[in-house]
């Protein structure tokens, strides 16, 4: 049995909060990795695990990888996670997310929440009744705010139309042949913009109705999702959940690089340098995927307009490109590159 600062995952998040409500049958976990550039902000998961450690665990590995992501967009905002473990049917209250806002509210601004797998912007407003410290809520014309999916699906294009001109020295996708693991809005979002470019689209995801629906309306053709990591593609682009590159599937990829918007790809550290010793361009998750996050945070901060957000978001295919340069220079691989960037920003070098 580990004790708390022994877990795994633990690196010396500064506060990780566990919180119950038993008349709402609210149970969450709120890990803050880092305040050291701004309060620890990151979205919500409502997710059924089988196991409360596995809830855990992604409330750690999240929180961390929004303290890298937040750093490399350039944001003056931490990184932080929450996890409310849903029971196996998904029930869903107005009352458990306002249990849900009063647990942000006391811990008096460290973390400020925002939407992630399973939650809506109508949930959101829930949870904005009962604190100040959330951001993601409805916008109006032309304002910040509302669903970060479409901006974090458009810095996932523009990544992986510059891991295409990278590895592959093409300035277009059309003709090319993407393997998209997961059929919602992140994944949606790229599908559309790669099918009007010309590519040949494969997809996959576990619902497979939402999957058919996708394909018929981008032309795509479904796979089963346990073939998606093993297709002969030009890019394979996971935009569902984490930890899908391990040593065995990383063995399997039939792909000249992996370009996606889901957190935590990597199942292990050493699966970066995996990756690289195969000669796949790898982009890493939190730098590809921070489009959401951006907007969520000018939202919070009130620092700009929409136009501000695409011009932010349009900066993720110039990251990529000075990860990869290093990476070149020195022999590291990018996973590796990109962390030890992310750590000297966050004061932990």
């Amino acid at each position: 049995m580990h004790s708390p600062w022994e877990y795994p995952d633990f690196d010396d998040h500064e506060i990780v909060h566990f919180s119950t409500d038993a008349e709402t049958g609210l149970k969450l976990i709120i890990a803050v990795h880092s305040t050291h550039l701004g309060p620890g902000a990151g979205g919500v998961r409502f997710w059924h695990y089988g196991e409360a450690g596995d809830a855990l665990r992604d409330a750690l590995r999240l929180s961390r990888g929004m303290s890298y992501k937040n750093a490399m967009a350039g944001l003056p905002m931490g990184g932080a996670k929450a996890v409310i473990l849903a029971d196996p049917e998904r029930t869903k209250t107005p009352e458990l997310f306002a249990a849900y806002g009063r647990a942000v509210q006391g811990l008096g601004g460290a973390y400020v929440t925002a939407e992630d797998v399973g939650i809506t912007v109508a949930d959101l407003v829930e949870v904005a009744k009962q604190t100040e410290f959330v951001s993601g809520l409805p916008a109006g014309q032309g304002e910040v705010g509302g669903d970060p999916g479409p901006h974090t699906s458009y810095g996932v294009f523009l990544g992986v139309k510059a891991a295409v001109r990278h590895a592959l020295g093409k300035d277009s996708l059309s003709g090319l042949h993407i393997a998209i693991q997961g059929a919602g809005s992140v994944a949606g979002g790229l599908a559309r913009r790669a099918a009007e470019e010309g590519a040949r689209i494969s997809l996959a995801d576990i619902d497979r109705g939402r999957a058919e629906a996708l394909a018929g309306e981008v032309g795509a053709t479904v796979v089963d999702p346990a073939e998606i990591m093993t297709l002969e593609a030009d890019v394979l682009s996971p935009n569902a959940l984490g930890a899908i590159l391990t040593e065995a599937s990383i063995a399997a990829l039939r792909v000249p690089l992996v370009a996606g918007g889901a957190n935590n790809q990597l199942a292990t550290p050493d699966d970066g340098q995996r990756i690289h010793q195969r000669g796949i361009l790898y982009a890493p998750d939190y730098v590809i995927n921070a489009g959401g996050i951006i907007n969520v945070a000018m939202e919070y901060l009130k620092s700009g307009d929409q136009q501000s957000v695409k011009r932010s978001v349009e900066q993720i295919p110039v990251r990529l490109e000075q990860i990869w340069a290093e990476s070149e220079a020195t022999g590291r691989n990018p996973a590796d590159v990109a962390d030890a960037m992310a750590q000297r920003l966050i004061g932990r070098a």
